[in-house]
């Protein structure tokens, strides 16, 4: 072993010098965008494959009563589908039409803050806070980059919350709860969840009116969406009757033979649950983050802006928005 690896930092041994470290030379990339004409779902060729799935159930949802929001979870068990992504660009969206928007990020990454113009340095309570003592749901608010657009910012606290809840009776219930105040103030409440089927997705599962299922145009997406049905399912049956479907939209999409079979394999599926357009792979998707606003403050015009404001008119229409 090289004398500059620090193998025991209590025995008060220094770190080593920097120029002493080895470094690793790699090649340097520039990324840049082209106007590429992607295809959309309308005009895909005809792409089919030879493997048989199993049937896939997706039921749709019902109608949100009158005079409150309507809570919706984007949600998929498979991380790095644009879930994320998705809720800022809709959110920011339907906030910029007018809509009083809640976004509440149920992430430890907390990422919605990032992605809306949100310090999480100066935020004091967040999700954890709302699901524990839901007498904070007015509080936890915070303003975003986006007039009319609210954040509970979710953050690394909310990786030890389950263990806290797992003491606690009617624990499934507790986002319900808090969100119950919420409701007559916004017109539609959208929850970012982690890639993962813990206690607090389960919370916002059983909050919902409705779910928005992004869904990646690759070779394990119909995978993915087989035991998001059976989630859906158990959910159902034992814990929220009303839940279902709002829509799948096709994410990260690109012009590839895959791609487009993938993509045609869905639609195959769930003619009438898909949210068209698919949203193109776009650099500027993901350069918009960075700046602290979303695509359509960013770069309205690009790809992925053009994508999220057809897709925010879609699901305005399912939602009764317009």
């Amino acid at each position: 072993m090289p004398d500059y690896i620090v193998t025991n930092l209590k025995d008060n041994t220094t770190l080593p010098d920097v120029d002493k470290a080895p470094l690793i030379m790699d090649v340097e990339f520039l990324e840049t965008e082209e106007n590429i004409d992607i295809p959309i779902l309308d005009s895909f060729e005809e792409v089919h494959t030879s493997k048989k799935y199993a049937a896939v159930e997706l039921p749709k949802s019902l109608s949100s009563p009158k005079e409150r929001a309507r809570i919706v979870t984007v949600i998929n068990q498979k991380g790095g589908v644009g879930k994320t992504t998705t809720v800022i660009n809709i959110a920011a969206q339907l906030a910029l039409r007018g809509h009083n928007i809640l976004v509440i990020d149920s992430d430890s990454q907390g990422n919605c803050a990032t992605g809306l113009g949100v310090d999480k340095s100066k935020v004091r309570e967040t999700t954890r806070d709302l699901i524990l003592n839901p007498e904070t749901a007015i509080s936890a608010r915070h303003a975003t980059a986006v007039d009319k657009l609210h954040l509970i910012v979710g953050d690394k606290n909310l990786i030890g919350l389950e263990q806290e809840m797992l003491r606690q009776l009617g624990r499934e219930k507790r986002l319900s709860e808090a969100l119950e105040p919420l409701l007559p103030h916004y017109d539609i409440i959208l929850i970012d969840t982690p890639p993962s089927l813990g206690l607090v997705t389960i919370n916002a599962l059983v909050a919902s009116d409705g779910l928005i299922i992004p869904v990646q145009t690759e070779y394990f997406a119909l995978e993915g969406l087989a035991l998001m049905s059976g989630t859906i399912r158990e959910v159902r049956n034992l814990l929220n009757p009303r839940l279902g479907v709002d829509g799948v939209i096709l994410t990260m999409h690109s012009p590839t033979t895959l791609n487009q079979q993938v993509a045609n394999e869905i639609i195959d599926y769930f003619p009438e649950l898909i949210v068209k357009p698919a949203v193109r792979r776009n650099i500027k998707l993901a350069e918009a983050p960075s700046h602290g606003i979303p695509i359509h403050l960013y770069d309205p015009k690009s790809a992925g802006g053009k994508d999220y404001q057809e897709i925010a008119s879609v699901l305005s229409r399912r939602w009764s928005l317009i």
